[in-house]
């Protein structure tokens, strides 16, 4: 199934307005939970990705051995170098909550790597983070440690995993499911296998799947496919740009949820679809645009101007910040 006009208008309804009504931080608080000794680009590009679809403030929580390095790629970030491999989790536990709190999503995964300590620290913060409600997006890494121990996440519905083809079918294979099921089917049944989590699964297409079981008290069962055109070139990071996208549209329907943009349409369980699938809209759109202009030789630096104007591109010239947009939401 293709993205429906209903399904569109309702992700038009998370975008904040742009005609100074908001303050700092209303339009998005993201964390991206990553960043190792040898992994420093893929939480960089999630997290300022973040801020280049429209979120007001992007952190970082990472080892130190990868602070500097990211602290030195922009500004913009702000960076906390906190996990250290000589601390026991448990007592980063109340710096890691009080972070959170003041967050509206977490991004966990880009840069991860699959150290003991890194793995334990991403534990604990998803543990918080379930505690405190709030949205999360598991990618790479993160579905690591998904595939050892699925009841890390299992029933959470307000998670998004985005696995690529080899992350799906490693997921795939702990959960029992074979890999060479119709493709068709096979994200609704990891999601069905996970309690209802929403499904990113990245490919020629993207499908998101989200389906919950029967006694589910808001019963979700639905699978859309997000086809439009991309780069012709995949490139290494381009993931983490996904992530920091969806994160990005998560935070926004989180205050969506709260009732910061005007009173809500749709509940909270329509939330992790609407923003998998605007991700893939605009980063299908971001990729192109950037092969269009780099070909052969694009890298994945040379997407991140192109976010804004996918953006526009896909929602619209100015991205609903004027009268004919506060009159739509009226």
């Amino acid at each position: 199934m293709t993205v429906s006009k209903k399904l569109f208008e309702q992700i038009k309804l998370l975008i904040p307005p742009l005609n100074g009504t908001l303050h700092k931080g209303q339009a998005g608080r993201v964390a991206v939970l990553g960043g190792a000794l040898d992994y420093t680009g893929a939480p960089f590009f999630a997290s300022i990705s973040a801020l280049r679809t429209g979120a007001d403030l992007s952190h970082v929580i990472c080892s130190p051995t990868a602070g500097g390095a990211i602290k030195s790629y922009s500004p913009d970030l702000i960076v906390h170098p906190i996990l250290r491999e000589e601390i026991h989790p448990p007592d980063l536990e109340s710096t890691i909550d009080g972070l959170l709190s003041r967050l509206h999503v977490l991004i966990i995964g880009p840069g991860l790597g699959r150290e003991d300590y890194m793995q334990a620290f991403a534990r604990l913060t998803l543990t918080l983070a379930k505690k405190q409600d709030m949205y999360v997006v598991l990618d790479a890494d993160a579905l690591w440690m998904v595939q050892k121990d699925p009841e890390t996440i299992k029933g959470y519905p307000k998670a998004v995993l985005t696995p690529n083809l080899v992350e799906f079918k490693r997921l795939c294979e702990a959960l029992n499911i074979d890999p060479k099921s119709d493709p068709k089917t096979i994200a609704s049944r990891v999601s069905l296998a996970l309690g209802g989590v929403t499904i990113l699964q990245k490919g020629a297409s993207d499908i998101i799947s989200v389906k919950t079981p029967d006694s589910a008290s808001e019963h979700q069962d639905e699978t859309v496919e997000v086809d439009v055109p991309g780069g012709s070139k995949r490139c290494g990071g381009q993931g983490d740009i996904l992530s920091g996208i969806v994160g990005t549209f998560l935070a926004w329907g989180k205050n969506y949820e709260n009732g910061v943009y005007g009173e809500p349409k749709f509940g909270s369980t329509r939330i992790p679809i609407l923003s998998a699938v605007a991700g893939c809209l605009v980063m299908r759109t971001t990729s192109r645009r950037a092969f269009e202009k780099e070909g052969r030789g694009v890298v994945t630096q040379d997407m991140l101007p192109e976010i804004g104007v996918a953006f526009s591109e896909v929602f619209g010239a100015g991205s609903f910040g004027g009268e004919k947009e506060q009159k739509a939401r009226s």
